[in-house]
């Protein structure tokens, strides 16, 4: 597996990082569609801590990129994203937080922290499998065929998702995964569709009180994968082309 994954030429200012986690590849598209202007990274996450993933992140930044590169996180890569910026700040230009998990205890619902926690048992993989397919139902607004999603995406680990994420919640209910926010230099900027059924306003609040460069954006009649949506695909690349000049 080639990882990271180049599209167009260096120098690699930008990388998009992949959610989950665990769903290496789902960013692919994404890639394809800046690469005509910026050379772009497709970085893959195998480390199965969350430790190890922003350690990983940092070092194909370090050995492929050009930093500081413009991070453009989905979903958990938002989070990771964030982390890292905050751990390593010389490694980042700007952040792009696009479909983020809200970043404060009081805006996950009960159910969503019910599924998660029903993941520790069973077959790991196959319950991952079956609850991506799920989300791509239930996360939408009005999404198109994802003809690529087969050839791109690498097999979801369970067990990635399983001890990356337990930390990543303990985090947030902690505070400290806010409380990054004091150590981040670069301009923050949320994407995040309206129908998206993670809360909004659990990320546009949260960071907008903590951060002093930030801004929000929220796309209308998009759910959590916006270059997917068919009637807010072209406002998200054209904010992401905005965001990348």
């Amino acid at each position: 597996m080639e990882n990271p994954r180049r599209y167009g030429h260096a120098p690699f200012s930008v990388a998009v990082i992949h959610g989950g986690p665990g769903a290496g590849g789902e960013m692919a598209p994404v890639a394809r569609k800046l690469a005509a202007e910026k050379g772009v990274l497709e970085p893959i996450q195998t480390a199965t801590t969350l430790d190890g993933q922003v350690e990983e992140l940092a070092s194909i930044l370090e050995a492929d990129g050009a930093p500081p590169v413009t991070l453009i996180g989905h979903s958990w890569g938002a989070w990771l994203s964030f982390i890292l910026a905050a751990r390593r700040p010389e490694l980042v230009k700007k952040l792009i937080l696009v479909s983020s998990g809200p970043f404060e205890e009081a805006y996950v619902p009960a159910l969503e922290a019910a599924r998660r926690a029903r993941l520790t048992a069973g077959d790991k993989d196959c319950l991952l499998e079956r609850l991506g397919a799920l989300a791509a139902k239930t996360d939408a607004y009005d999404p198109i065929a994802d003809e690529t999603a087969d050839a791109d995406r690498v097999g979801l680990r369970g067990e990635m998702f399983d001890g990356v994420w337990r930390t990543a919640a303990g985090l947030r209910r902690s505070g400290e995964l806010l409380g990054l926010a004091d150590r981040i230099a670069c301009p923050v900027v949320a994407v995040h569709g309206a129908d998206d059924p993670h809360p909004a306003a659990g990320v546009e609040k949260p960071l907008a009180a903590a951060l002093k460069n930030f801004r929000f954006i929220l796309l209308k009649r998009c759910g959590h994968m916006p270059w997917l949506e068919r009637q807010a695909r072209e406002e998200f690349f054209s904010v992401l082309r905005r965001e990348l000049k």
